[in-house]
């Protein structure tokens, strides 16, 4: 029989719980409108823009760094940052100071100033919020941790949508969602449920 599962972080002894949030700088990654109607709409968008709010103003009342990412595929497409849809949405949107990553690629460290950024301002720790959880947040909080960056994932903070399967049937957002907090939090990164459980 077999015993109940753990995670590599406990077996390797790596941190399970987040640092405190005066130790760490937030990145919120493609809060975009895109995600909030239409075709790309995502299973619990709006409460999760919720909590990345409460996020942000933590972060931005501790007087943390703040950095935010938008994808960009060019005119026309679900990502044209010029347009509507591509936009950051106005509750999580940007202050003067609060730096912009625009990238083109999943990861946010890829062919960006982002970890110049992050390195410029000594950040070490990071709190990871936005879209979708199982592709860009997925890739990033991987790709911090490649480059040896401490990722928190806020989970409450995240959304995904259903995606087709192998075998045809839709696999639900919230199994998508589940299974890919669950794969982050094997080794990558601390999961907590919500800004709530950031420690101050």
């Amino acid at each position: 029989m077999m015993s109940d599962p753990n995670t590599l972080r406990a077996m390797t002894g790596l941190p399970l719980e987040p640092v405190s949030l005066a130790e760490s700088a937030l990145v919120l990654i493609d809060c975009q409108n895109t995600y909030t109607c239409g075709v790309m709409e995502l299973e619990g968008v709006q409460s999760a823009l919720d909590e990345a709010a409460a996020l942000l103003e933590r972060a931005r009342t501790a007087g943390i760094p703040v950095v935010h990412i938008q994808h960009d595929a060019g005119p026309g497409s679900p990502y044209d940052i010029d347009g509507e849809s591509g936009a950051i949405v106005a509750q999580v949107a940007p202050r003067v100071g609060e730096p912009v990553v625009i990238k083109k690629y999943p990861n946010s460290f890829v062919q960006t100033e982002l970890d110049g950024i992050l390195k410029a301002v000594d950040a070490s720790n990071l709190l990871l919020g936005g879209f979708m959880t199982h592709m860009c947040v997925n890739s990033t909080a991987r790709g911090a941790f490649n480059l040896g960056y401490a990722p928190t994932v806020v989970a409450g903070a995240t959304a995904t949508r259903a995606l087709p399967s192998l075998h045809g049937d839709p696999v639900p957002a919230q199994v998508m969602q589940a299974a890919s907090l669950a794969a982050l939090a094997d080794l990558f990164a601390v999961v907590v449920s919500g800004a709530s459980h950031i420690p101050d």
